[in-house]
Order: structure tokens, then sequence, then C-alpha cells
């Protein structure tokens, strides 16, 4: 069997004493304790040393308990301030009043009448002042003190070692001490003396040392790789922040003021109200009567106060409407990925924040089938093979469609909405052209690449399953697993 010099040197100083704790061992071999714990782990695979962690707890004076160590406990040195009687007021003055007090009434030293404070005893010593007097023993009423954040429990970690009848037996053959040489020098390569060294011998069958590369977390690879996608089919980025008012929200988008979704159970809103773009009563007509188009709007009276109010965005298309709203003028061809904010009971596969992807393309001659085109080729380079286009309805666009990918295991799965945008939502901006617009909730799309059941693995820091996940090399569509 062959040992590390460090293990044999272990089985010398453990052989006299058969037990041995990895303080005293440490001593012995003028080495850390840490070291020989390491060392005897080592010997222990092997059969040769039995290794027991023991656990104990060990208690201590907080900051807090120190203030008070050698006075007492507030309510002692508080109750030890006045005779018999008191006026509340006057021990009100007292520095520990505001804990002590209340301390006193819980056990029963003290009664309040009248604005007055009497003592009903002599205040016999509890478990807790006889604990806080020796922490250290754990003793009956350290439990309360802690609670009271006046002394902290920590944990001391200890480690006997023993030597087994396989230790001993190899001890009793006897052990070359010989200093081992685990690395050949250049020199000692030259001249050859590395023939008369004691070279440490190793197993090409034993597995290396785990190597765990840095890594960017799965989601936000996922992320990137999308922006890459879409900035490589000639898309511009889009950025905007994540407080809106409702104008830009939902009125710019021809949602009516008494829908449904902008009430407090699906939109967070805020205490601040922002002023109305310049232009906003071309909107407010569309809403009220339909404006110069041929549509009737919602009716009703239309509200200011209303659009001024603000909100955490409940979509990305806000930020693509304001961006329209900027460039009317054809071509357009932008995106954005950013988080929006619902109030969504959090479960498995809801979260009340979570990313959207946006995407609209405003040009000449630019019908339906480019869209279905567009969505075609993005999730293609996403990944998925199978692809197809069912109807649907959305507020601001006509038509509509939903886009849907084949997943093996799962059928047919449903990856967000499309259309063109409504003439009431381009109209009131000076917008002559077709809008072809999309959105897609990119944490379904990663739930699904990632083989996820729960969304809010994707927003967990596990150390663990990030070292699981493979790196994702979107230019050869291979995936292959960290280095080690």
């Amino acid at each position: 069997m062959e040992l590390t010099l460090n293990e044999k040197k272990l089985l010398i100083a453990l052989a006299p004493v058969e037990s041995a704790d990895a303080g005293a061992l440490a001593e012995r071999m003028d080495t850390r304790e840490e070291a020989v714990v390491q060392y005897a782990h080592l010997a222990a695979d092997r059969g040769l040393v039995e290794v027991r962690r023991v656990v104990k707890p060990q208690y201590g004076l907080t900051e807090e308990g120190m203030a008070y160590a050698g006075k007492g406990l507030p309510e002692r040195q508080l109750f030890e301030s006045f005779d018999d009687r008191i006026a509340m007021q006057e021990l009100q003055r007292h520095p520990l009043a505001k804990i002590g007090i209340g301390w006193m009434r819980k056990k029963g030293w003290i009664a309040i009448r009248d604005g007055i404070v009497e003592k009903t005893g002599d205040a016999p010593v509890g478990p807790d002042e006889r604990a806080f007097q020796d922490p250290g023993q754990g003793s009956e009423g350290v439990r309360d003190l802690i609670k009271r954040g006046l002394v902290r429990e920590d944990e001391v970690i200890s480690h006997t070692i023993s030597i087994t009848p396989a230790g001993k037996a190899l001890y009793s053959r006897g052990l070359d001490l010989r200093e081992e040489v685990g690395t050949l020098t250049r020199d000692q390569i030259i001249t050859g003396a590395w023939k008369d060294l004691f070279l440490r011998r190793y197993s090409v069958e034993t597995p290396p040392r785990k190597i765990h590369a840095g890594k960017i977390h799965p989601y936000r690879r996922l992320l990137d790789e999308m922006r890459r996608v879409l900035l490589d089919m000639g898309f511009t980025e889009l950025y905007g922040g994540i407080v809106q008012s409702s104008f830009w929200n939902f009125d710019a988008l021809f949602q009516p003021q008494d829908h449904p979704a902008r009430e407090m159970q699906d939109t967070f809103f805020l205490d601040e109200c922002w002023p109305m773009p310049a232009g906003f009563e071309r909107i407010r007509d569309m809403h009220e009567h339909g404006g110069e188009t041929s549509s009737t709007g919602w009716g009703g009276v239309w509200s200011t106060a209303k659009a001024e109010q603000c909100v955490l965005r409940t979509h990305t298309t806000c930020l693509t409407i304001r961006h329209l709203a900027e460039h009317p003028k054809p071509p357009v061809k932008a995106f954005c990925i950013g988080r929006v904010y619902r109030r969504e009971a959090i479960d498995p596969t809801h979260l009340p924040e979570f990313e959207q992807l946006e995407g609209i393309v405003m040009d000449e001659g630019v019908s339906f089938r480019h869209l279905l085109g567009y969505l075609k080729e993005f999730y293609a380079r996403m990944g998925f093979e199978k692809i197809r286009f069912r109807p649907g309805y959305f507020p601001y666009t006509e038509p509509s469609v939903e886009p849907e990918v084949w997943v093996d295991g799962l059928g047919w799965v449903e990856l967000g909405g499309a259309g063109i945008f409504r003439e009431e939502v381009t109209a009131p901006f000076g917008i002559e052209h077709p809008v072809l617009a999309w959105g897609l909730g990119v944490s379904r799309v990663a739930m699904l690449k990632m083989g996820l059941k729960d969304l809010r693995m994707l927003y967990r820091s596990d150390i663990e399953w990030i070292r699981r996940t493979p790196v994702y090399h979107p230019e050869t569509r291979q995936s292959t697993d960290e280095a080690g």
C-alpha cells in the first residue's frame, strides 16, 4: 500500500496512543490542525484510521451582553436603583428603563398603580441571571438570553482520530520516512539527479480534482443569445425605464381606461404622476370617438388623471410604442429585452417580475406574411425546429397570431403573441405604414431549453446548479460540460 509521507507521519504519531484529538496530533507533528484532519481523511479512505467529528455548542456574551457584564441584567440594575416605590415618571429617566420596566413586570417583580411603581417582593435570582453570570456552561436559562440577544451560540467542531487494526499492522512492519519528491525541476531532469530521488507514486486511474470554471449564469447566457440572434437579424436594441406613465403603458396602446388589467390586482401603481406628452389630445380623441379614423373609439370620457398615474411597466410594449412615436417614418426595426412587473401570486410557473422580449418592424409594404417569416426565423435560430401558428386575440393588434413550437415530451407549446398594430395605435402618431409586432415571455423559453420545472430557479444563485448546467455555444449549436 502506497502512502504519502504525511499519512506515514500520522500513523507514527497516532500508534503509541491509539486515539487522539486532532489538535494534540498537530502539536506532535508540528503542523496545523486542519492539515492533520486532511491527512486523517486520506488514511481513513485506506481503512488505516477512523475519524470522528464532534460538534459541541459554545456560548458567549454578545456585544450588548458585554455591556451588562459584571453589573447584572438590565431589569436587575433597574430594580436595585430605587427603594420600595418610585414614580413611573422618575423611573423612566433611568437609562435602562425602556428595557428594564417590561422585564420587571414580566417577572412579577413590580406592580404599577396610579403612576407609582411598587416592588412586590425580593425578586429572587432566576435561571437566566445565573446563566448570565457564566454563559459558557450552557445551563438552564441560556436559551432565554439567546432570544434576548445577550448571548450567542457558536458551534465548536473537533475531530478525534483513532488508528485501526490495519493501521497498527502497517505501522508494526515499519514505515519509510524518506522525503518524497512530487515535482521535478528542470535542473533535476537535465542533470539526471531525478534517478536518485525518492519519487512520489501516483495512479493515472485516480480522477483529478474537479475544476469549476467561471461561468455566466445560464439565464443571462440565454438572454445574451436572444440579443445576439436579433442583432444578427438587423434589429436595433431599445432601452427604457421600468417606471412608466399609464399613458405610455396603456393609453398609447388603445387599452381602455376601465380595462381589468389596469386595476390594482394586475398592476403595481406608484404614488407619482408624470405630465402628458405633447400631442396627447390625439390619443384622447382616439379613445373617446376614434379621432380621424374609421374607428368609433371606446366612448365615454377619457381621464387625464388616470393617464398621468405612474406604474411599474407591465410589458415592454410601452418602450416600442414610444420609439415609434419618436420615429414615425420607415424603416424601423427594433427590439428590447427587459423586466416587467405584474401582481402575480408566486408559484413554480408565475412570478411578479419576469423578462419579456418585444420586437417591431415598420416599413413600406410589410405584411402579415413577413411577420410569420420573422417569427419562424427567430425561433429556428433559437433551436426550435418545428414551428406553427394559430389565430389569437390581443387588444392592440389585428390580425393576431400565437406562435407554437414543438417540444419533445410536451408537444406544441405556445411561446408568445404577435400581430399588426391596429390603426387606433399607429394613427395618432402619424404612422402610415404597417407595424409588425410580437412579444415573448423569455422565462418560458428558458424553462423549455433548460428543462426546468420551477421558474424560480432562473433567479436563484444556486452555485451547484450553475456548475452542472452546460456551457452553450450558439455558433456551433453544441453544448459542452464545464472543464474538470
